[in-house]
């Protein structure tokens, strides 16, 4: 089960890249259910996920790179490329996933916190940089953003 609050963000906080970080190239092959291909570094998998905005059930599936690259081939829409930083939660075990889109997305700044229970998550005040709450609106969603044609959300 993923639980997990998603933030748009205006402002990184300040020295966001000192923190390690991930290359992620994803596409998807199907967006309801969820059927997305991604590349996280070296490693690659396909991911399963149900419907659901705050919680909803995941599952990963590694692939070999030879796969990834022919199914990313099939994916449908836009292909999303960002660099993943990790930063802990001050006085918490939570780590925030900051993502910082590039190519057709460039510009958009994301963050999401994944949490073990909803009243975790529904108890979470997220930091002062953080920008509005779209968790519940889907509007973020990786899934909708191979769709679009553009910038249209920043």
């Amino acid at each position: 089960m993923e639980i997990e609050r998603k933030f748009f963000i205006n402002e990184p906080v300040s020295g966001y890249e000192e923190y390690p970080h991930h290359a992620i190239e994803q596409g998807y092959l199907c967006t309801e259910p969820v059927v997305r291909v991604r590349r996280e570094d070296n490693t690659y998998y396909l991911t399963y996920k149900s419907r659901g905005k705050l919680a909803r059930e995941e599952y990963n599936l590694p692939l070999t790179k030879e796969a990834y690259e022919h199914l990313i081939g099939k994916a449908d829409g836009n292909i999303l490329t960002k660099k993943r930083y990790l930063i802990p939660v001050e006085g918490s075990h939570l780590t925030i996933e900051f993502d910082v889109f590039e190519g057709k997305f460039e510009g958009l700044m994301l963050a999401e916190v994944e949490f073990e229970t909803e009243e975790e998550a529904n108890a979470f005040i997220p930091p002062e940089w953080f920008g509005r709450d779209v968790t519940y609106s889907g509007e973020y969603q990786n899934s909708r953003l191979s769709g679009l044609a553009g910038m249209e959300l920043l």
